[in-house]
């Protein structure tokens, strides 16, 4: 597997958090039976196991055609759900015309995390033999892999980033399954941006 590529900018002395998602390239299609017209715009499906922060496209609704994502490059985020519903808070649908008839809710089937591990390391150089900082999703290592969600809750406090001092940095992103087969998942560049409000000594 190709590791993604990833950029990130770092604020020196700021919580650095990102949440990442293992999408595979199996798609999976929800039949749609209903859409309000509201803010925020609710979709009612058959039976789903979508996660909340799941990225989705909505494709073949008669009447409320708005609605439907027209480009692969389009996608809408899940802000809620229940078994059967789907709540879409960047959507107002208040204006769209009203549904009628079919449509499907698209979307890459989530990567099961069970019984994976994760570890990261940021570094100034791919080169260099000095790690900056290590995190792992063992217990307080900065990594959370949420098998309910499937996310990866990355977390860098503010009292370590006030402590960086690179330029720029390079870092890499693995995942280990339960078998010992070692994935890499994302990599990339990170820029520190010096701080400017410092914590007063007293």
């Amino acid at each position: 597997m190709q590791p993604a590529k990833i950029n990130y900018k770092i604020y020196q002395g700021s919580t650095f958090q990102e949440t990442l998602r293992w999408e595979s390239e199996t798609k999976t299609y929800v039949p749609i039976s209903a859409i309000t017209r509201d803010a925020p715009c609710v979709i009612t499906t058959s039976a789903h196991t979508i996660p909340v922060g799941w990225r989705i496209r909505v494709t073949n609704v008669a009447g409320m055609k708005e609605i439907n994502t027209t480009s692969d490059e389009i996608y809408y985020l899940v802000t809620g759900k229940t078994s059967t519903t789907l709540s879409l808070n960047k959507v107002n649908s208040l204006g769209f015309t009203a549904y009628t008839s079919g449509g499907v809710v698209e979307y890459n089937t989530p990567v099961s995390l069970t019984g994976f591990t994760a570890q990261m390391q940021i570094r100034e150089t791919l080169e260099s033999t000095t790690v900056i900082h290590q995190m792992t999703s063992a217990a307080g290592g900065g990594i959370q892999l949420n098998t309910t969600d499937s996310t990866i809750f990355l977390t860098i406090s503010a009292a370590i980033t006030a402590g960086f001092s690179f330029d720029s940095a390079v870092y890499s992103l693995e995942l280990t399954n339960a078998s010992g087969v070692v994935t890499p998942f994302i990599a990339g560049n990170i820029t520190l941006v010096k701080e400017v409000t410092r914590r007063i000594q007293k």
